[in-house]
């Protein structure tokens, strides 16, 4: 008989997220934690064989070869929407702008 390990699968949006707790077998990788989680099924958007996960914050390189220890949060990321670089050049120069209409 396997032995069963306690994992979570993490996906957030902006105004949401959803945390599943699931057992799965012990050597289970963290993209079959995935998809027995069924967190597809609520987030239809989620392209499992793409988007880019990780455990805790720390991206894995290929979820299929990650084999999952238990207590570990798979998360699942959403695509950047734009470059956090070039955010922070906009919100700089903004703030200079204001800066200079002050004086």
């Amino acid at each position: 008989m396997t032995d069963m390990i306690n994992v979570e699968v993490a996906y957030a949006l902006p105004e949401q997220q959803k945390i599943i707790s699931l057992q799965v077998e012990e050597g289970c990788s963290a993209y079959d934690a995935v998809v027995q989680s069924g967190i597809v099924n609520i987030y239809p958007q989620i392209d499992i064989e793409h988007d880019p996960m990780g455990i805790f914050g720390k991206a894995i390189a290929d979820p299929k070869k990650h084999v999952l220890k238990a207590a570990q949060r798979v998360e699942i990321y959403r695509p950047l929407i734009a470059d956090p670089k070039e955010v922070r050049a906009r919100r700089a120069a903004k703030a200079k702008a204001e800066r200079e209409a002050q004086h």
